[in-house]
């Protein structure tokens, strides 16, 4: 199987080991199993518990206390509709896998995370990119998603709330694409992987699984729930597509750790306090950053309405790799360059890290852009 390179996940193993300050990272802070033990208050009985616990594979479809945990998270869905996986990206490629074939006709809505391109790229489908345009506010325009769907639409792919502009389709947005994939009999994959972290209320969006019968949503424990070095994720979805699932998924992962899922649904059913965390790091964080988006000439965006990035648009003679190398090299600070994302001009910041480092980075990004701006100004005199 051929298949593109990953852009983002190249560019972060190659350098986010390598910077001062991290601003390309992803997740909500992480916390230690330390803090989830003390929040989950179980600091005398979680030894006891590990001490007995078989290191057999487990339950192959994931144990029925992290399912039901799970399902716990959705409006209408229960034990039998939930698989757990090696992460986001493990449920992800387990769907692709398993729903596209050679010649099948994908759309995907972008910029998204790659996998929901180049895997089926890779199959053999023929995919369509519905690109999503900044004077939308990055979300999908919903006559050229009709125009583009064909009676033998196999999929329409998309993630929600978006990486990496942030954006946020609602309710009702939601369900206009269900109607429109009806249409077609086509599924809706979404990947929900940032769900929780909504700037308003309780973080929580529409998940498409609870409105469209053919309506797949595949999230985990790395961004909201801070938690990635578990790595688990879940498909949510009809029980007779995650049978299917299953027969690709025994020639993977076969079942995900036993203690990893422990942790995980430890975690689920104490959502509530680190969630509390999650809403108070990326609300006071991106008040923050759009602080110092208003205050840079030379930076524009599209506020994100939730996850823990954002998209901005910088007005310099600079390709996005060139901008974050030298914004590396000169500065240390790492952030995502737009090329990655197939967004060349843009460039990806991860605003869920420490406040105090997001504040370090961002001092440290306008000396840069300063510096830019004096060298642009004297080229233009020079001419």
């Amino acid at each position: 199987m051929d298949i593109k390179t990953f852009g983002v996940e190249m560019w972060m193993n190659e350098l986010e080991n390598h910077c001062r300050y991290n601003l390309a990272e992803t997740c909500v802070e992480s916390i230690t199993l330390g803090d989830l033990i003390d929040i989950a208050g179980v600091d005398n009985s979680v030894l006891g518990e590990l001490r007995e616990m078989r290191m057999g594979y487990g339950a192959i479809e994931g144990s029925d206390r992290l399912r039901d945990a799970v399902a716990g998270l959705y409006e209408a869905q229960a034990r039998d509709n939930v698989l757990t996986t090696h992460g986001t990206i493990g449920a992800n490629s387990l769907v692709h896998q398993t729903l596209v074939g050679r010649g099948d006709h994908i759309i995907a809505i972008v910029p998204t995370y790659q996998q929901h391109y180049s895997i089926p790229e890779s199959i053999g489908a023929e995919v369509e990119l519905l690109h999503l345009r900044e004077e939308n506010g990055f979300l999908p325009d919903l006559n050229e998603l009709r125009a583009m769907m064909r009676p033998d639409t196999r999929m329409i792919a998309t993630n929600n709330p978006n990486n990496p502009t942030g954006a946020l389709m609602n309710r009702e947005m939601l369900s206009e694409i269900a109607e429109i994939a009806r249409g077609s009999d086509a599924w809706v994959l979404c990947d929900e992987v940032y769900r929780g972290t909504d700037q308003a209320g309780d973080g929580y969006t529409a998940s498409i699984c609870d409105l469209y019968d053919k309506g797949i949503s595949t999230a985990g424990m790395s961004k909201a729930y801070s938690l990635a070095g578990l790595r688990v994720g879940w498909v949510v979805g009809p029980r007779d597509l995650l049978e299917r699932i299953m027969i690709h998924r025994d020639y993977n992962t076969i079942s995900v750790g036993r203690i990893d899922e422990y942790f995980s649904a430890l975690a689920l059913e104490n959502r509530g306090q680190i969630l509390e965390r999650a809403h108070r790091i990326t609300r006071e964080n991106l008040a923050i950053l759009s602080d110092w988006v208003e205050a840079e000439p030379l930076i524009s965006w599209v506020r994100p309405k939730s996850g823990t990035t954002a998209l901005v648009k910088y007005d310099l003679p600079l390709p996005s790799r060139d901008f974050c190398t030298r914004l590396l090299e000169e500065e240390g600070v790492l952030f995502t360059p737009g090329s990655a994302m197939d967004m060349e001009g843009w460039l990806r910041i991860g605003y869920a890290n420490p406040t105090a480092d997001l504040c370090a980075g961002l001092e440290r990004v306008s000396a840069f852009l300063a510096r830019q701006g004096v060298s642009l100004a004297e080229t233009v005199d020079q001419l």
